[in-house]
């Protein structure tokens, strides 16, 4: 990739995401799953002031299922991750691998003025960033 062929977030983020309160059972946050490919709940903020979360489904397997709990006693904010690292849209996506490798993220909220966007994974800068741009 050379400077002029700047792939940025925004260019490969997935618009549609979860978007769920952290007073939600698991189960709830399940049952209004609506984005496709889903893999990931963002949590929403509580208040101006307050940061957003995620709830990776690798969360409730692990903190849920193995540990025998019912999903419909245990709330998003119980397994949830907080604050989140997000990224801008703006971001190039070089920027954006080298802060999910020094941070040991595999995906993030994209964030532009307070508001959730998109999420981004790896999965989307390598197919969408890279792949769909090759020669």
């Amino acid at each position: 990739m050379n400077r002029k062929n700047i792939i940025r977030v925004s260019d490969v983020m997935k618009p549609n995401f979860d978007l769920v309160d952290g007073m939600d059972t698991v189960a709830e946050a399940l049952r209004k799953s609506q984005a496709t490919e889903s893999i990931c709940f963002i949590v929403d903020r509580r208040h101006d002031n307050d940061e957003y979360g995620l709830v990776l489904l690798s969360d409730i397997a692990k903190k849920v299922l193995a540990r025998d709990k019912s999903p419909d006693r245990v709330n998003v904010y119980e397994i949830m991750t907080k604050p989140v690292i997000s990224v801008n849209p703006n971001m190039d996506i070089r920027y954006c691998a080298r802060l999910f490798e020094n941070h040991g993220l595999g995906r993030a909220p994209v964030i532009d003025n307070n508001q959730v966007v998109g999420i981004v994974g790896y999965t989307d800068i390598v197919l969408h960033g890279i792949r769909d741009r090759l020669p």
